[in-house]
């Protein structure tokens, strides 16, 4: 497939292109006042040498004109041309875009007047002059050059904005997608409701001057060729309505959709090309909506935070080595309440215990790892890499136990262990299931913690690496050195006094999640 001419000379001139892309573009100015200076021979009757004299005039008018707009223009390209030459910072890239995106609207708005004031008021001038005609004739040609001026905008607003295209393309290959434009352009209302009409106009004086046998441009004939551009822009602005309506409604269903409006739906109007866009973004919307649900079973099944922190893939597929802490619970004696109530009766109890404990745990900022039973693992400070993990692990404990020992209605006591420590991180799994976990010595010395908690008779025990990372404040007394089961050393284990004037908070509010640091970064609190 061939490629556009403006992406061929892109590609060739590099950095030098938006220069001779300007340059070329402006040169059709000389060809259309040619042009305009041309259709005027069919208005009124003059030497050919007559012309001539005026066409060198004009041209030269021009080529002020041309060579002025260049001086205030070039300059402006410099950000796209360092861009293109290897200066890709984030600002350059930026900057890069939006001179880009904007220099059509830029070229209109702020160079019309040189044209105006440097070519069509004094080239009629020379024109009335030249040609020997009379002083009232001035008028109808500044009217005809005006016509002119106005097709010539439009052509240069399209020219550049068709030439900056493969700019932009290549920019935004560089960057990630953009999410808003904000830079101001031409609506596109305001171009159809524009070009059309002046097309017809243009194309209105056109005929005129073929069929007016050197009659002058008459008052006739102006109001032909505005009759001509009124009928056009009625028709123009109900061909207008009826394109932008279906983008109006693609735009407002976009929004609902950024907004998370997942059940939204764009109605399609129409069999053509907007017709199948309308039907291609349901069909989006539905992708989505399905994506949404397997996100939310997603998150049922596993931690909701882990979930969203796999599924977009900001932790290292292989694992990593973390420093955490890890919660271990068990309810005492629940074998005992289950063999004599019936199942509905179990899990009920275990539903409401784990109703009422996960949700202390997410809120310091940790995350279940797995149910056992009667009891769970929970993670503190992995994936989200807390330096604080073991003030967040032993908070959440301390609010457990008290909340679920203190429930009368509940009526289960729970006992719980804590361990800090290095563990491997990462997604553990096979035959096509992933799940989530940490593994370790650590891990077990954990669960071996919990475990005393029977035997010494404390509703919260810490090992003594946790105790060696705790923040003044929290109240915690020593329990001796302890042989735990599978565990080849000693372990110091320490309580944590549930007592109300400890300083730790128990609160429904989220703690503050403090410094997060990126993944890898090692610390603890002093």
């Amino acid at each position: 497939m061939a490629l556009p001419i403006w992406t061929v000379l892109y590609r060739r001139f590099g950095p030098r292109y938006p220069t001779i892309f300007v340059i070329l573009e402006l040169l059709t100015a000389f060809g259309i006042t040619a042009a305009t200076l041309g259709l005027f021979t069919f208005f009124y009757r003059a030497p050919t040498s007559d012309y001539l004299k005026t066409l060198a005039a004009v041209e030269f008018l021009t080529f002020l004109g041309v060579s002025l707009t260049l001086k205030r223009t070039l300059p402006r390209l410099e950000p796209i041309r360092n861009w293109i030459a290897g200066d890709r910072s984030d600002e350059a890239t930026a900057h890069a875009w939006s001179t880009a995106v904007s220099l059509p609207l830029n070229l209109i708005k702020t160079d019309v007047k040189i044209p105006t004031l440097v070519v069509v008021l004094p080239g009629c001038v020379v024109a009335t002059a030249f040609l020997g005609l009379a002083w009232f004739n001035y008028f109808p040609l500044v009217a005809g050059s005006f016509i002119a001026l106005g097709y010539s905008a439009i052509l240069h607003y399209l020219a550049v904005e068709s030439g900056m295209r493969p700019v932009l393309v290549d920019i935004n290959q560089e960057v990630s997608p953009r999410l808003s434009t904000r830079v101001r352009a031409v609506s596109l209302r305001t171009r159809m409701l524009v070009v059309l009409p002046v097309i017809n106009v243009v194309s209105g004086f056109i005929v005129a001057a073929l069929t007016s046998h050197g009659g002058g441009i008459s008052g006739d004939v102006l109001v032909a060729v505005g009759i001509a551009g009124a009928i056009s822009l009625e028709l123009t602005v109900l061909l207008t309505h009826s394109i932008l309506s279906p983008i109006a409604d693609l735009r407002g269903a976009t929004e609902a959709v950024a907004r998370g409006d997942f059940e939204t739906a764009v109605a399609v109007t129409t069999g053509d090309e907007l017709g199948e866009l309308a039907a291609s973004f349901n069909l989006m919307v539905k992708g989505l909506a399905e994506r949404k649900q397997i996100r939310e079973a997603f998150g049922t099944y596993l931690d909701a935070s882990v979930a969203e922190i796999l599924l977009a893939g900001n932790y290292p597929r292989d694992g990593v080595e973390v420093d955490v802490s890890l919660l271990f619970f068990d309810v005492r004696d629940f074998t005992h309440f289950a063999a004599e109530a019936e199942a509905r009766e179990v899990i009920g109890k275990l539903n409401e215990l784990f109703e009422l404990t996960v949700p202390i745990i997410n809120r310091h900022g940790g995350h279940v790892d797995k149910f056992m039973g009667d009891g769970l693992m929970a993670i503190f400070g992995a994936p989200e890499n807390y330096r604080d993990h073991a003030d967040r692990a032993v908070r959440a404990a301390y609010e457990m136990a008290r909340r679920v020992n203190r429930d009368e209605n509940l009526g289960l006591e729970i006992g719980i262990g804590i361990n800090s420590g290095k563990v491997a991180a990462g997604s553990i799994g096979g035959g096509g299931r992933l799940n989530f976990s940490v593994i370790g010595d650590a891990v077990n010395v954990a669960a071996r913690v919990e475990s005393e908690t029977k035997e010494l008779g404390d509703a919260v025990l810490i090992s003594e690496e946790t105790a060696g990372r705790l923040s003044p404040g929290i109240s915690i007394e020593r329990r001796g050195t302890h042989r735990l089961k599978g565990i080849d050393r000693k372990v110091g284990l320490y309580a944590v006094v549930l007592d109300e004037a400890v300083g730790i908070g128990v609160g429904e509010e989220p703690l503050e999640p403090g410094h997060t640091p990126e993944l890898g970064e090692r610390g603890t609190v002093d």
